[in-house]
C-alpha cells in the first residue's frame, strides 16, 4: 500500500533512502500512535476531567509529531493519499472540548482516532503476517473451546448447577481460555476438569503466539545485532535492480573498450607480420 501511495497522485515514487527512513520511523512510532488512539477511550470519565484533558492533548501531540516527521521524510507527503488522511485525522482530533461550551463531536473524535489506528495497521507490512499467523491459532482455539465446553456441559450439567445451560458452559470456556479465571463457574467432575485443562493449555498457546506476533509487528523483539544489521541494510546503496542497472552500464563500457582494443590489434596485425626479425 505504501508503494502505491508513493507512486500515486503525490508525484514521483519515494527513493530508497526515504523508504528506509519511513520504515525505521514507523517501527518506532506505530505503537505510540495506537496507544494514543486507545488510551483516551479507556480513561474517559466525567470524574477525571483534568486527566482527560492531559491525555487528550498528549494523544493529539503524538499525531502531530508523526505528521511532521512523515513530511520531513517526504516533503510531498501532504500531497499523497496517506498524508491527506493523516492531516484530516489531526484536524478532526483537535481537542475542541477544551473550549467552554463545546461538548459535541465526541463520537466523531473517537472515530477519527480509531481511523488513525486503522490506517497505521493497513500501512504496516507486518500486519498481514500478524493476521495470517494469529488467524490459524484463533481457528484452533475456537474449535477447542467449542468441543471442550460442550464436553464439560454434558459431564457437569446433571450434577453441577453452575452449568445450567450451554451458554454457561461457553462462558466458562471463554473465561478459561483467556486465563482470567473469575471462578464463578467451576467444574466438579473429572471429565469437566480435563476439558478445562485442555482449554487452559490452548489459552497459554494463544497468548504466547499473540505476544510474539505483537512483538514482531512492533519490532520489539529485535536485539542490538539485528538492529545493526537492519541499519547496515538500510544504508546499502540502492535496491537490487538499481545495482544491476549500474553493473550493466559497467559491462557495456568494458565491451566498448575491448572492441577498441580488438580493432587496434587487427589494424596493427599485418604491419607486425611484415616486420623482419
Amino acid at each position: 500500500m505504501a508503494e502505491r501511495d508513493a507512486a500515486g497522485a503525490g508525484g514521483a515514487p519515494l527513493t530508497h533512502a526515504q523508504r528506509a527512513a519511513r520504515a525505521r520511523w514507523q517501527a518506532r512510532w506505530n505503537l505510540p500512535i495506537i496507544v494514543a488512539a486507545f488510551l483516551p477511550l479507556v480513561i474517559a470519565s466525567p470524574e477525571t476531567r483534568v486527566l482527560d484533558v492531559v491525555v487528550g492533548l498528549g494523544s493529539w501531540v503524538v499525531f502531530i509529531v508523526d505528521l511532521v516527521v512523515q513530511r520531513r521524510i517526504d516533503p510531498r507527503y501532504l500531497h499523497r493519499r496517506n498524508g491527506r488522511i493523516d492531516l484530516a485525522i489531526v484536524l478532526l482530533t483537535f481537542p475542541f472540548y477544551l473550549f467552554p461550551g463545546v461538548t459535541n463531536g465526541v463520537a466523531l473524535l473517537m472515530l477519527a482516532r480509531l481511523g488513525r489506528v486503522a490506517r497505521v495497521l493497513v500501512a504496516t507490512t507486518g500486519i498481514r503476517r500478524f493476521a495470517k499467523r494469529l488467524g490459524k491459532v484463533a481457528v484452533v482455539a475456537a474449535v477447542v473451546v467449542v468441543v471442550a465446553s460442550l464436553a464439560a456441559y454434558r459431564a457437569e450439567h446433571p450434577a453441577n448447577d453452575e452449568f445450567a445451560n450451554v451458554g454457561d458452559a461457553f462462558w466458562w470456556g471463554i473465561v478459561t481460555l483467556t486465563t482470567v479465571g473469575y471462578g464463578d463457574i467451576v467444574p466438579e467432575t473429572t471429565a469437566g476438569r480435563v476439558a478445562g485443562i485442555a482449554i487452559m493449555f490452548t489459552g497459554l498457546a494463544v497468548l504466547g503466539v499473540l505476544a510474539g506476533s505483537l512483538a514482531s509487528l512492533f519490532h520489539l523483539d529485535r536485539d542490538d545485532d539485528d538492529a545493526a544489521v537492519g541499519d547496515a541494510a538500510s544504508q546499502a546503496p540502492g535496491p537490487v535492480h538499481e545495482q544491476l542497472t549500474a553493473l550493466g552500464r559497467d559491462l557495456e563500457a568494458m565491451q566498448a573498450r575491448l572492441a577498441v582494443i580488438a580493432a587496434r590489434v587487427r589494424d596493427e596485425g599485418p604491419d607486425t607480420a611484415d616486420t623482419p626479425p
